[in-house]
């Protein structure tokens, strides 16, 4: 082959082989320093590249504050809980109670503060103390829980929160809960919930026995304005069960009650 041949030969192989050490270098170039920001300009001094593997979060709802009028006394309840921190692990907090609205002062209240991981996706694991609180004119009594409990997305979009609950005098009791939200609208949803209470001893203190308590079913019509503000109106029934109706036919309340709510769902 004469030279005016090999010389293009050479060439074309010289780039051929050059190219990948070509290529590693622009990237190189291209790609922005450690010391710079997602713009690709220099960090002001002193300054160290960010990093957001573990952002700390915050979370509130309302899922219930309404107004109950029917066969028990007219009052106000609210049911909230929020929680901050990040992915994996938070703290939850948790409030209930409701205030008749005529005669004597009376209600309830209970707050809740859990330590909460995270043991699958859309479980958590929660476990820290309860403290309740109720009152009617001058009687007043607290008594103080530790809980364990489950709170998570079951199959089928049900949320579901099984919780246990150990008093300060040793009693154990139990609870669970469970809705679900089905969309009529992309504004227009109906829930349904049911809440369930057992003790697994006596307690006269609290009025109630061993074995299943109450169940408690509920049907809300909500309209969501946007996804954090939603009105809505619904219907509960609420059945005392087993011997803790007799406890409580007793001292002449009735152990079976239908009431409507007006209310409002948020968060934020």
């Amino acid at each position: 082959m004469t030279t005016k041949t090999l010389l293009p030969l050479a060439v074309a192989c010289a780039l051929v082989l050059g190219a990948p050490a070509v290529a590693r270098a622009a990237n190189a170039m291209s790609m922005p320093s450690p010391r710079t920001h997602g713009l690709g300009k220099p960090l002001p001094p002193g300054w160290e590249p960010a990093v957001h593997d573990s952002p700390i979060d915050t979370f509130t709802s309302t899922p219930k504050l309404e107004l109950r009028t029917g066969d028990q006394p007219e009052a106000y309840v609210l049911d909230a809980e929020g929680w901050i921190g990040g992915d994996y692990r938070r703290f939850w907090w948790k409030a209930d109670g409701e205030q008749e609205t005529k005669g004597a002062k009376a209600g309830e209240a209970e707050l809740q503060g859990l330590y909460s991981q995270l043991i699958s996706p859309f479980w958590d694991f929660q476990a820290g103390l309860r403290v309740d609180r109720t009152y009617r004119g001058p009687a007043r009594r607290t008594t103080g829980y530790f809980v364990v409990g489950l709170e998570g997305l079951a199959p089928y979009w049900f949320e579901v929160e099984p919780a246990l609950f150990v008093s300060e005098k040793g009693k154990v009791s139990a609870r669970f809960t469970a809705s679900y939200d089905q969309l009529i609208t992309q504004r227009w949803v109906i829930q349904p919930r049911i809440d369930l209470n057992a003790a697994f001893q006596d307690d006269t203190r609290r009025r109630v026995a061993a074995g299943l308590n109450d169940v408690e079913l509920g049907l809300r019509l909500r309209y969501d304005i946007n996804r954090q503000f939603s009105p809505y109106v619904g219907v509960t029934w609420r059945r005392v069960l087993g011997n803790t109706a007799d406890l409580v036919r007793r001292t002449g309340e009735d152990i079976s009650t239908t009431s409507v709510v007006f209310g409002l769902r948020t968060w934020f």
